[in-house]
């Protein structure tokens, strides 16, 4: 999987921040049998508000993600003092506004979801919630940017797939689309960092 390429092949530089968005989504997609058969209802709905924690607390270090990733491609403007305020302070932003909207008074209801039992908020909203419209940014940007001065596309394929296909209108019946989505993503995302953090680390042994 993308977890175990990326602990083989990545060197452990700042980037490698995007494990734990991996880590979360390994988590997400574990409550999302079949099979095996789900744990009983109060297990699987305690186990389904950890899901909307570490979705609220690991999506956004995708910003800091962006930020590392431009700085490991040699990014100038990345590397001053006031990046690091803005990414962060941005990441910060994305936890208190989810936290405020999504988790504050979060309520859960029983659903079946293509043939599974799962747990979904009562308020549930008909658009994508405001953290990941500001993750999706943050990573357009990086993902442009390492385009137009690295002449590396892969980001920006990844990014471009995974927001081009989660605003189509379309139900296809299961939760593999989705799910395949957020692996095209990773995968792009884990290229990425392999790609930049072997740079890094070569560049430190000369």
């Amino acid at each position: 999987t993308v977890l175990i390429w990326g602990l083989m092949k990545h060197p452990k530089t700042a980037s490698a921040i995007l494990f734990f968005v991996i880590i979360a989504l390994i988590y997400d997609n574990g409550l999302l049998p079949p099979p095996p058969p789900p744990p009983p209802r109060q297990l699987l709905k305690t186990l389904s508000y950890g899901r909307f924690w570490l979705h609220a607390l690991f999506t956004p270090t995708l910003i800091l993600f962006s930020l590392f990733i431009m700085r490991e491609a040699g990014i100038k403007f990345a590397q001053h003092t006031w990046a690091a305020f803005l990414f962060g302070g941005l990441m910060i932003i994305a936890i208190i506004v989810e936290y405020l909207l999504e988790l504050k008074e979060l309520q859960l209801k029983v659903q079946e979801m293509y043939g599974s039992l799962s747990y979904t908020s009562v308020d549930n909203g008909s658009g994508p919630p405001l953290m990941i419209l500001i993750v999706v940014l943050a990573l357009i940007f990086a993902s442009i940017v390492l385009a137009r001065s690295a002449k590396w596309w892969w980001m920006l394929l990844g990014t471009a797939v995974m927001t081009v296909g989660s605003a189509l209108p379309f139900d296809v019946g299961s939760n593999v689309l989705p799910n395949a989505l957020e692996l095209f993503l990773m995968v792009m995302l884990m290229k990425t960092a392999i790609h930049f953090s072997k740079q890094v680390h070569s560049n430190n042994h000369h």
